[in-house]
């Protein structure tokens, strides 16, 4: 009879405590480092939409002898309008993201001789100014909506008749 009480035993207050304080720690370490990790991951939407915006303008270098020799309208249209608040609020699913515009994308002559447009919600929006010789185009958005907006910046070069594009991104510290 003995046997079957001590069987019967659940676990201390103590242990239970130690769990739940084992597990308070673990989330306290985890849940920052996760939150790190998705904020990393909505930056290379930035650099993989540059890449093709370099890789259009290289193209047309190599077809013309000079890159679109014109400043692009931004797009897509973002609700914050130059007040750091990025695409927050653009009507694009969870709020975060601008709205995809491949309409807007389509009218604007600049977006076409790239052969550029967005077709799904984006966290940011996008900029060309090109010369000839030259061009800047850049990547802004504001990832957390907490009215921080960061900037990838891809700048196209052409010396000795060599097309060339280098990508800046924003400080590590950044947003």
């Amino acid at each position: 009879m003995n046997l079957l009480k001590k069987a019967q035993r659940g676990f201390t207050l103590i242990e239970l405590m130690i769990v739940v304080a084992i597990i308070g720690i673990l989330a306290a370490v985890a849940i920052p480092a996760f939150m790190d990790y998705i904020k990393r991951s909505k930056k290379t939407e930035a650099s993989l939409q540059l890449n093709k915006i370099g890789k259009n303008a290289k193209r047309v270098f190599s077809e013309t002898g000079s890159y679109v020799d014109k400043k692009s309208t931004v797009l897509p249209a973002h609700p914050g309008n130059g007040t750091g608040k990025g695409c927050c609020g653009g009507g694009g699913g969870d709020g975060n993201h601008c709205a995809a515009q491949p309409a807007e994308f389509a009218k604007d002559a600049i977006w076409t001789a790239l052969d550029f447009q967005i077709d799904e919600p984006t966290l940011f929006y996008y900029l060309y100014d090109g010369t000839p010789a030259t061009f800047v185009a850049t990547a802004t958005g504001d990832l957390d909506c907490d009215g921080t907006e960061i900037q990838y910046t891809l700048t196209g070069t052409s010396e000795k008749g060599n097309p060339a594009v280098t990508i800046t991104e924003p400080a590590v510290n950044a947003d």
